[in-house]
């Protein structure tokens, strides 16, 4: 993995603001660059205040979202349109006010999906999904140009828990049972999946996010916190605003 580099925003305001602006210009870079971009999405009130600023930026229209791919890195196993859903938080905020082929937007299944209410067949559809996008010669993922994360206050991405079974899972899509956060039954992204993403961006506001990410950035064990274990192929940033980045030592710090 790459080293992380972290920017710490004033607050969550201009942290949301801050990580629309990159997200816009990385899924412009990526266009420019090979035609198309590809985005994995994450949940959590950061991220749906994210999806809120991209919404408002005037850059948002130079984006061909035609050809945007979106991804989520996990789900709550709940109905669709559940207001619990990363997905529906998604929509609401940002997808459903941007024009989107719907047929390049991959949720991950509902319980009440294709799959019924089994999660483990949900996981297992998405693997195929994600395989059937993957380009020649890589037949397991997907390129993702960029990946999101929250960062929960045990560490957790995703729904990747400290001291959880799926830290043993090597398949690209995991079930998740027993959910210490609720709801309990979930769908996930797996660590080595999450780590094929060309950049991964960490992203994290509070005060309560502070032991999480200062043991995430100092090398502890990705099973305890599983924060550190993920990181891009090019690039890993961690983007926070100062109260969670009041343990980052100074040297990683670039302060906006």
């Amino acid at each position: 993995m790459t080293e992380a580099s972290v920017a710490v925003h004033a607050d969550p305001d201009l942290l949301a603001q801050a990580v629309a602006a990159r997200l816009v210009v990385k899924l412009l870079d990526a266009q420019a660059e090979r035609g198309q971009a590809s985005v994995v999405l994450t949940g959590g009130r950061i991220a749906a205040a994210v999806y809120r600023a991209v919404g408002q930026l005037p850059a948002r229209d130079a984006v061909d979202w035609s050809r945007v791919d979106v991804w989520w890195g996990d789900e709550r196993f709940l109905p669709a349109g559940d207001p619990e859903r990363n997905e529906t938080q998604a929509r609401v905020a940002l997808l459903d006010t941007v024009p989107l082929d719907p047929a390049r937007v991959h949720p991950m299944p509902a319980s009440d999906g294709p799959a019924g209410d089994d999660p483990e067949a949900a996981a297992a559809r998405y693997a195929r999904e994600l395989a059937a996008a993957a380009r020649p010669g890589n037949a397991i993922v997907p390129h993702f140009d960029v990946l999101m994360l929250g960062v929960g206050e045990d560490g957790h991405v995703a729904s990747v828990f400290p001291e959880h079974p799926v830290h043993h899972d090597n398949r690209p899509v995991s079930a998740v049972r027993g959910s210490p956060k609720p709801p309990p039954v979930r769908t996930t992204l797996t660590l080595p999946t999450i780590n094929t993403a060309e950049e991964v961006w960490l992203i994290a506001a509070g005060a309560d996010k502070v032991r999480a990410v200062g043991m995430a950035l100092a090398g502890a064990g990705p099973v305890q916190v599983p924060a550190a274990g993920v990181g891009g192929v090019s690039r890993t940033l961690w983007l926070l605003d100062r109260a969670a980045a009041a343990n980052v030592p100074p040297r990683l710090r670039s302060l906006r």
